[in-house]
C-alpha cells in the first residue's frame, strides 16, 4: 500500500488551486502495485500513475534497493523512444510526508499514464485463430523493427556486457532470484542447481562477445507493450539497466509464443509458431544480427523459468510447467538455439 494522504499533500503542494483529487488502485502484481491519480484545477487536468514495489524478494528487500530501481527509471525512461516518461521519484519520510527524490524510508515512481491494450490480449486471441491477420503480422514486424532500431545503438563496455550476463543468472529479479520464489516442492534443488550450472557455463561462453553490447529495453514482454488500434505502441517498465545483450529483449517477447502454445497445445504450433518464426525472421532482416540464435540460449532459459514459476502463473498445469522447465534445460544443453528444434526442446 501507499500513503494516500501524503501523496495527496504532495500534489496539493505541487499544483495550486486543486478542486478535485482522486486516487485509486489500478492493480497489483508480484513486484508491486500501481495507483492512478487524477487531479483537476482551474488550469490543470492531469492523470498520473504512482508505482510502489513490494518490499520483499526480487532484490527489493531494502528501501535503497527500491530507490535504486525508481531512480534508474527516472534517469532512463526518457532516453528510450516510445517510452512513457517518469515525472518524479517520491520519497516517504519518517513523518509520513512525501518529498521529491532521495532520503526517505520508501519510494514511489510517478510516471505518465499509458493508453491502449497490452500485447497479452493479442496472444490470447491467437489461440482462437487459424492464421495471423494483417494486423497481427504488422504488429509483429513493428516490434521486430523497433528492437532492431534500439539495438543498433552500441556501447563499448566489456564491464556492462559482463554485468548483464552475470545479472541474468544472479540478480534478484533474474534466474536465481526467480528460483528463490518457487514454492517448496515445485522443483527439486538439484534440478535448479543443474540449470544454474548450465547457465553459468553460458555466461563464460558469451563473455568474449562483449562487442554485442547494445541499448536494450530489458523487460520487453507483452505486459509492457501497449498497442493502440493500429500497429503503433508505447512501452512500460524499462528494467535492469539501459545496456545489455539484444537477445534479452528478443527472448522476453518470443518466449511468450512458446508459452501460450504450450498452455493450449502442449507444444509450439499454429499461429504461435507462425508468430515466432515471423518475428525472428523480421528481426534478423532488420538488424542484420545473424548471431542472435547463437547467443539466445541463456536468455531463453531464464525467461522459461520465469513463466514456469507458479507464483507468476498459478494457472499453469503441472504438465505445462514441466514442459517449460524441460525447454530451459534442453536449450541450455544445445550449442545454439534452433527454431526448428523447439518442439524437441519441449518434449524430450
Amino acid at each position: 500500500m501507499i500513503n494516500e494522504e501524503a501523496i495527496k499533500a504532495y500534489f496539493f503542494k505541487k499544483y495550486k488551486g486543486i478542486s478535485s483529487f482522486a486516487i485509486k488502485k489500478l492493480g497489483s502484481g508480484v513486484q508491486g502495485s500501481g495507483f492512478l491519480v487524477d487531479i483537476r484545477s482551474e488550469d490543470v487536468m492531469k492523470s498520473y500513475v504512482v508505482k510502489a514495489l513490494v518490499p520483499e524478494g526480487l532484490g527489493h528487500d531494502y528501501p535503497s534497493d527500491r530507490a535504486s530501481v525508481f531512480l534508474l527509471d527516472f534517469d532512463e525512461f526518457k532516453n528510450l523512444p516510445k517510452h512513457v516518461r517518469a515525472v518524479d521519484v517520491l520519497a516517504e519520510m519518517d513523518d509520513s510526508s512525501i518529498q521529491s527524490i532521495g532520503g526517505g524510508k520508501e519510494y514511489y515512481l510517478l510516471m505518465e499514464q499509458a493508453s491502449g491494450r497490452h500485447y497479452f490480449h493479442d496472444l490470447s486471441r491467437l489461440s482462437e485463430q487459424d492464421a495471423l491477420t494483417q494486423t497481427d503480422r504488422a504488429r509483429i514486424k513493428a516490434m521486430a523493427s523497433y528492437l532492431a532500431e534500439i539495438h543498433a545503438v552500441k556501447k563499448s563496455s566489456k564491464t556492462l556486457y559482463w554485468r548483464k550476463l552475470r545479472d541474468t543468472v544472479g540478480h534478484g529479479e533474474c534466474l536465481m532470484g526467480v528460483f528463490d520464489m518457487y514454492p517448496d516442492g515445485t522443483l527439486p534443488f538439484e534440478e535448479m542447481r543443474a540449470i544454474i550450472r548450465q547457465s553459468v557455463d553460458w555466461v563464460y561462453a558469451l563473455k568474449p562477445k562483449h562487442k554485442r553490447l547494445s541499448q536494450i529495453h530489458g523487460d520487453f514482454h507483452p505486459g509492457n507493450i501497449w498497442f493502440n488500434d493500429t500497429d503503433d505502441f508505447i512501452l512500460l517498465d524499462r528494467s535492469r539497466g539501459p545496456w545489455g545483450e539484444p537477445a534479452d529483449d528478443v527472448t522476453a517477447l518470443t518466449i511468450n509464443y512458446i508459452f501460450f502454445s504450450v498452455m493450449r497445445y502442449g507444444d509450439l504450433r499454429g499461429t504461435f509458431r507462425e508468430s515466432l518464426e515471423l518475428f525472428i525472421d523480421a528481426y534478423i532482416k532488420a538488424s542484420g544480427d545473424v548471431e542472435i540464435t547463437d547467443v539466445a540460449a541463456l536468455f531463453f532459459a531464464f525467461r522459461a523459468i520465469v513463466i514456469a514459476n507458479p507464483v507468476f502463473y498459478p494457472e499453469l498445469t503441472t504438465d505445462a510447467r514441466q514442459r517449460l522447465i524441460r525447454f530451459a534445460k534442453s536449450v541450455l544443453a544445445d550449442d545454439s538455439f534452433k527454431v526448428e528444434r523447439i518442439n524437441d526442446y519441449i518434449t524430450t
